[in-house]
């Protein structure tokens, strides 16, 4: 793992400061995250955590604006430096600018392979289009396909160029996809629950490879998840979310050892562990607010074992020890 006090200013490379996404506009304006804020380094594995439907896929699809219909950055900025020195915040950077770092500079693996990939295409067409879109330096574009493929574990390379997605395991189709994201060299690479719907053992020889891709090109990495063991394995730095906000944010081994908001607590107690046989499986009582229902005061306290009254009211704000923080009134 990345030590973050040995990180300096030259190795940052996404700095997410206040940003707010949703839908809408005026009197409609339906606001889904709000005020999120975090930084990334060269290297480094940053993974946001919550339950499903906290806006951990918004937010990272908002850093590139590739928002569903009618999505908007409201406001804040996503400064992404670039190799070359220059500094763009992509929430506002014109959009002929913006598709030239997509897929090159910043590269996706969304959720469900089998439904990102096409199923018309083979597999070195579709990996030899980010090339040709992307990589002028390249000469040989199916020798360059073969590397690829051969760095991603896909045993054979030369036969499975021609095959189809639907000739693949779904392990096999996640590694294609792997192929293509890093087909444009990305600097930062943000991997959207990669090992959805694949058996235990594919899943970690997925996460096994990410994590090589990382070290062997020194990519920056944001993991989304809400699988706590795969934090523990892979990730540096943890960002929790709930409600459209990042409530805790600190090293993993600190969070992980000693969260401080009680959802992030909750979200611990809530693993299964082995031993557990005939004991009930700790849950989390009550629902996620929805978007346009947020409560003013801090969005957990309708489910949190240790809300008070002031947890009711609007500003809650972060504390901090060292670089753990927490959005809540408790001090631990």
């Amino acid at each position: 793992m990345v030590d973050p006090t040995t990180q300096s200013a030259n190795d940052l490379i996404l700095e997410v400061k206040d940003l707010s996404v949703g839908f809408g506009s005026g009197s409609k304006r339906l606001e889904v995250t709000g005020n999120v804020s975090f930084k990334l380094h060269r290297g480094e594995i940053v993974s946001l955590v919550g339950e499903s439907g906290c806006g951990k896929s918004l937010t990272c699809l908002a850093l590139t604006r590739l928002l569903p219909p009618g999505g908007r950055i409201f406001s804040g900025s996503v400064e992404f430096h670039h190799k070359n020195g220059q500094v763009y915040d992509l929430a506002t950077l014109p959009e002929k600018k913006l598709r030239k770092l997509r897929g090159s500079s910043v590269a996706y693996i969304f959720q469900e392979p089998g439904a990102s990939l096409n199923p018309v295409f083979s597999v070195e067409d579709q990996i030899a289009e980010v090339i040709e879109l992307h990589r002028q330096d390249v000469d040989n574009v199916h020798q360059e396909v073969v590397k690829l493929l051969q760095d991603v574990g896909i045993p054979d390379p030369e036969k499975r160029c021609s095959a189809y997605p639907h000739e693949l395991s779904g392990g096999m189709q996640q590694r294609i996809m792997i192929a293509m994201a890093l087909a444009g060299q990305p600097e930062l690479l943000i991997a959207d629950e990669p090992t959805t719907a694949l058996d235990v053992t594919i899943q970690s020889q997925i996460l096994d490879l990410i994590d090589q891709l990382r070290k062997k090109y020194n990519m920056a990495v944001i993991l989304i998840t809400h699988n706590l063991g795969i934090v523990a394995e892979l990730a540096d730095q943890v960002e929790v979310m709930y409600g459209g906000n990042i409530v805790e944010s600190a090293p993993a081994g600190e969070l992980l050892s000693n969260a401080r908001h009680p959802y992030t607590q909750a979200l611990l107690k809530a693993v299964p562990r082995f031993g557990m046989k005939d004991q009930k499986l700790n849950t989390i009582p009550g629902q996620v607010p929805m978007p346009g229902k947020f409560p003013a005061g801090c969005r957990f306290a309708d489910r949190c074992l240790y809300a008070k009254t002031q947890c009711s009211q609007p500003g809650i704000k972060c504390q901090q020890q060292g670089d753990h923080l927490w959005r809540c009134i408790l001090e631990s």
